[in-house]
């Protein structure tokens, strides 16, 4: 080889981008699914598993076939990933959460990041501690709802003054730990509401949240336990106060095991003084939406359709981390709704 082609060789070598190496703590379909979105990325290579299930380890294999199953977490800490993604019970998600941290690996970790807003709080200043990218899984930030955020922000619709959230499942979990609130930190508030309450806070802004109002039920009556038993209806009235002086009335409604005579009932709708928007599922699905935009008695549909959305949330932390990112104070803003669930369960 001359010295030319020395040259070219070493730049080329130089060139060449080590992947960012990420374990997977849970493979079970949630994990799988948010896998193959984040395999698509070039620059990731997926070298570590860890689950219970040999069954689902075997899947995962599928995607990720050069991936080593590990039998512990700590056997995956101790290895050179720099990410973990977490897609394990929601009672261990803090707790693993931390302990990655710790052990001074990035993290994405499936909704809801703890069981409530001290656990929530003490992952973050982990995560700010250690100065590492910490992502969670709300994903529907990554649906079609984007371009309504946009609307909002840029002011079009001048002053927000009502909001009413929805989100109604037909079913419920099939996971007998969901039902334990030790085990869930509650019911269908913080599996589903915790979206809506997410999107909420994020468009308008973070206002200050006042004046939390809610009802819970369970079994179609008032829920009489909280230690014992979890919620399969609430509804939450809040009133939000933001900086300029302005107030949002907004209205939450969300279940499980409703009979809606559809599989899912999800809406987000944003009243102002010059017009509103809506979020809206298609025909019950839970992944087929629209986006809207009224001007009193005349509407326009700016999407309509499906999307491949489910993984994008997670396929964008680990971009993110393949480039270099550290904390992001932005995710400090989970605290806020992490104590609007605290207040409508009351624990605050």
């Amino acid at each position: 080889m001359n010295q030319t082609a020395e040259i070219n060789d070493t730049k080329e070598h130089k060139a060449v981008k080590t992947k960012t190496k990420l374990g997977f703590l849970g493979v079970g379909w949630i994990g799988r699914h948010r896998m193959e979105g984040i395999a698509r990325n070039e620059q990731i290579e997926i070298s570590g598993i860890v689950d219970p299930s040999e069954e689902n380890s075997k899947a995962a294999l599928e995607t990720a076939p050069d991936a080593q199953v590990y039998d512990s977490f700590e056997a995956l800490l101790e290895s050179d990933v720099e990410g973990i993604v977490i897609a394990t019970p929601s009672a261990l998600h803090a707790k693993q959460s931390i302990q990655a941290l710790k052990n001074g690996k990035a993290v994405f970790c499936q909704k809801p990041l703890a069981r409530d807003a001290a656990e929530t709080k003490a992952v973050i200043d982990t995560a700010r501690e250690q100065n590492l990218l910490l992502g969670v899984d709300l994903s529907y930030r990554h649906t079609c709802f984007r371009q309504l955020y946009d609307i909002v922000r840029k002011g079009e619709l001048g002053d927000i003054y009502a909001a009413e959230l929805v989100f109604h499942n037909a079913w419920g979990p099939d996971k007998e730990w969901f039902y334990k609130p030790e085990l869930s930190g509650g019911g269908c508030v913080i599996d589903l509401g915790i979206h809506l309450i997410d999107l909420a806070l994020w468009t308008l802004d973070a206002p200050q949240v006042r004046d939390v109002r809610s009802n819970l039920y369970a079994g179609g009556k008032p829920l009489a336990n909280p230690a014992e038993q979890v919620e399969d209806y609430a509804t939450a009235l809040m009133n939000l106060k933001h900086a300029n002086g302005k107030a949002t009335s907004l209205q939450l409604t969300c279940s499980w095991n409703l009979p809606a005579g559809q599989e899912a009932d999800i809406q987000l709708n944003f009243y102002g003084t010059e017009g509103g928007v809506a979020f809206r599922n298609i025909n019950g699905s839970f992944y087929d939406f629209k986006a809207l935009r009224f001007n009193r008695t005349q509407q326009e549909t700016l999407f309509e359709g499906a999307d491949d959305w489910g993984a994008r949330a997670a396929a964008d932390w680990a971009k993110r981390l393949a480039a270099g990112e550290k904390f992001d104070s932005e995710t400090e803003t989970l605290i806020d709704v992490a104590h609007v669930l605290d207040r409508i369960y009351g624990r605050s």
